[in-house]
């Protein structure tokens, strides 16, 4: 294609004018609006110097050009506004909000160059980073909180390539990773990945442990719950919970013996459905001891008869609440984490686990987190009470991050040229001074 039809023909004309386009606007940035959002919210909570501390650095200090605080910060802010293989870099290392966000004057890192820095990762910085996370919730809250509702889930991670630590998982029916997430909340502190060839719940007692020790040295009368489905109703687990005063709530797959002794329950259900013509749902409890449990535990069953039948559910809890309350207050909530799990996977690109090497997927994963914590961030401080304090990541990226702005150097100012149109002005301005570090 020769220059004079890429610039002149390929959007015809308007009227009489010819509609010309070419990439010759100069010091200008399709990101501008995210990279000073994004910018202000490091400035406010200190997440990326914190975690860029953990990281190891072997270089030799006189060749230096782009520090670990840089590589990181370009790498999740990358993220946070979309861009989620390296290869982008190539281009977006030359954006002027870009190296503005980075506090620096000249090119961000290459591609090649982050590629470097995120197979140098091991194992000690994954476990660095989650303290970094977990340090960070606890700073973000104003007072002591009474109680925590930790969200245990795992989830599928496709892969597909010969990445270490792959295997074949037959209920996802494909090739992935099997990463474990605890969510507080809205509030991440666990990304753990995991090979598939493994039970769904492994090592979340140990995950479990090590969040209670660290969430009750900073607060020893907290009440904490676990909450999770039934792949997570593991003895261990529960044993645990009870002999450290950690109260639960854990779905319960159906069996037999279950079905057996919550029979009167289901058998009203039939017998109101019958009788009154609809849908009918109910709570009960009964105390069920496995095969492999030392003693009873109190289970909630949940009764629903309708035009397809009985559909009962059940829930073990060590828990005093009502049924109603425990199944429909507490354990039906843990749905939200599933929505925050999609946001990272799907908005923020945590299934881009396509590294050789294992521990670099880790630290991809982690990644990912940093990146999905700075936008709580801005949820939680800049936008409540506004009309995006609820929204998904990939909704604050097009409202707010996808600004386009000219960028005029001098040596004395940066200024960003905005568009006089743009509609969430107000907004914009509104979540800026939220995020101004005080002081």
């Amino acid at each position: 294609m020769t220059e004079c039809t890429e610039r002149c023909d390929l959007f015809g004309k308007l009227g009489r004018a010819r509609i010309e386009a070419a990439f010759e606007g100069g010091e200008l940035s399709s990101d501008a609006g995210g990279a000073l959002l994004l910018r202000q919210a490091e400035r406010h909570c200190g997440l990326l110097r914190a975690a860029a501390a953990c990281l190891p650095d072997d270089r030799a200090p006189d060749r230096i050009r782009h520090t670990r605080l840089a590589q990181l910060t370009q790498r999740v802010f990358g993220i946070a506004l979309g861009y989620e293989d390296l290869n982008d870099h190539d281009r977006l290392r030359a954006d002027p909000a870009l190296q503005t966000a980075l506090g620096q004057g000249h090119a961000a890192s290459s591609a090649p160059t982050l590629c470097r820095f995120e197979n140098a990762m091991e194992r000690p910085v994954a476990m660095a980073l989650h303290e970094v996370l977990v340090s960070k919730f606890i700073e973000r809250q104003a007072q002591p909180p009474r109680e925590l509702i930790l969200d245990l889930d795992a989830t599928d991670d496709a892969v597909h390539g010969q990445q270490e630590g792959r295997f074949f998982h037959g209920y996802y029916d494909h090739y992935c990773f099997l990463p474990l997430y605890v969510f507080c909340g809205e509030e991440l502190l666990v990304s753990y990945l995991r090979p598939s060839n493994i039970d769904g719940a492994k090592h979340a007692g140990a995950v479990v442990k090590l969040l209670v020790q660290r969430l009750r040295q900073a607060w020893p009368e907290v009440r904490i719950t676990i909450r999770a489905d039934s792949g997570f109703c593991r003895r261990r687990l529960l044993g645990w919970c009870e002999r450290n005063d950690v109260q639960y709530v854990i779905g319960l797959a159906k069996n037999a013996r279950l079905a057996k002794l919550a029979a009167p329950l289901i058998e009203k259900a039939a017998q109101d459905y019958t009788q009154h013509g609809t849908k009918q749902r109910d709570f009960g409890a009964i105390d069920y001891a496995a095969g492999t449990w030392r003693a009873e535990r109190r289970v909630i069953v949940r009764t629903e008869h309708g035009e397809q039948g009985s559909n009962p559910r059940y829930v073990v809890t060590n828990r005093d609440d009502d049924a109603a309350t425990l199944y429909d207050g507490i354990y039906c909530q843990r749905g939200e984490m599933e929505n925050r799990i999609k946001e990272q996977q799907l908005g923020l690109f945590a299934d881009r686990t396509s590294c050789s090497d294992w521990w670099a997927n880790q630290f991809r994963l982690l990644l990912a987190s940093l990146a999905y914590t700075l936008m709580q961030t801005i949820r939680a401080v800049a936008l409540v009470g506004t009309e995006l304090a609820r929204a998904q990541c990939t909704t604050i990226r097009l409202k707010l991050f996808k600004v386009a702005a000219a960028i005029v150097l001098s040596v004395r100012r940066i200024r960003f040229l905005l568009p006089s149109s743009y509609p969430y002005r107000e907004l914009f301005e509104l979540a800026a001074l939220r995020l101004r570090p005080s002081g």
